[in-house]
């Protein structure tokens, strides 16, 4: 699934480089890039536009300004070379705020936090039946941040997921990514009925696991432990799909 964005800034070279960083995120489709406000809200009336991309210092009318006109507003990312303006930028429900100059880490940091807002309130594309509760995201995939690239992970190749204090380290049948996010947030991206956490740094999928003997689990070579604290929710886990299976 992609989203649609807009970039607004009358610096070219800020335009340039925010197209370019936009072109490296696959699920990000760029509508039109707009050296004035003007422009964008004629842009704004004729295209569905899910991210703004908006610069604040702008000649005729500012971002803050653009922001209190618009009735109807896309997820807003404030770019601005001032950091006194990201108090009032939040108070107008800003999504994010990025500081010139923008690096391609803090950009992309910035796209993620967005896309999740963006894909937790999207009208499902499935049944009915499978939209209650946390079921799977749009699509039998995640993207993850690996080093300044989004990569796209099927969920059918992950064999077992580990924590790494800030990082998580995703094992697929034939590579590991090593991506900065927390187990927590990397969690609620999985269908629980193909995932299951069995300690506070291992989540295990269902359909990769080869044994489970006594407090350990093996998933090919590996044997990853279950805690105390999982070992209940586990056993029902398990008990649960062998009935159902």
């Amino acid at each position: 699934m992609s989203y649609t964005c807009l970039i607004v800034d009358d610096e070219p070279f800020a335009r340039k480089l925010m197209e370019e960083y936009v072109a490296k995120v696959p699920e990000l489709r760029l509508v039109q890039t707009c050296s004035s406000p003007l422009t964008a809200i004629e842009v704004l009336r004729e295209q569905v536009v899910d991210i703004l991309f908006l610069d604040i210092n702008m000649p005729d009318i500012t971002g803050i300004g653009l922001l209190k006109i618009l009735q109807k507003k896309p997820l807003v990312v404030l770019t601005t070379a001032y950091s006194e303006y990201a108090l009032e930028g939040y108070e107008l429900d800003v999504a994010d705020y990025l500081l010139k100059p923008i690096t391609l880490e803090r950009f992309l940091k910035s796209v993620e936090k967005v896309l999740n807002r963006l894909r937790k309130s999207a009208p499902a594309e499935v049944p009915v039946a499978d939209s209650i509760a946390r079921t799977e995201p749009p699509g039998p995939y995640i993207f993850v941040k690996d080093g300044t690239r989004l990569v796209k992970i099927l969920l059918s190749e992950i064999l077992y997921i580990e924590g790494l204090k800030d990082y998580v380290g995703i094992y697929t049948r034939d590579k590991k990514i090593v991506t900065l996010q927390t187990m927590k947030a990397l969690e609620t991206q999985l269908p629980e009925s193909q995932f299951i956490r069995i300690h506070n740094s291992f989540i295990v999928a269902f359909a990769a696991i080869d044994a489970i003997d006594r407090e350990k689990v093996q998933i090919g070579k590996a044997f990853l432990p279950v805690s105390d604290t999982y070992r209940k929710s586990f056993r029902e886990f398990i008990e649960k799909h062998q009935v159902g299976g």
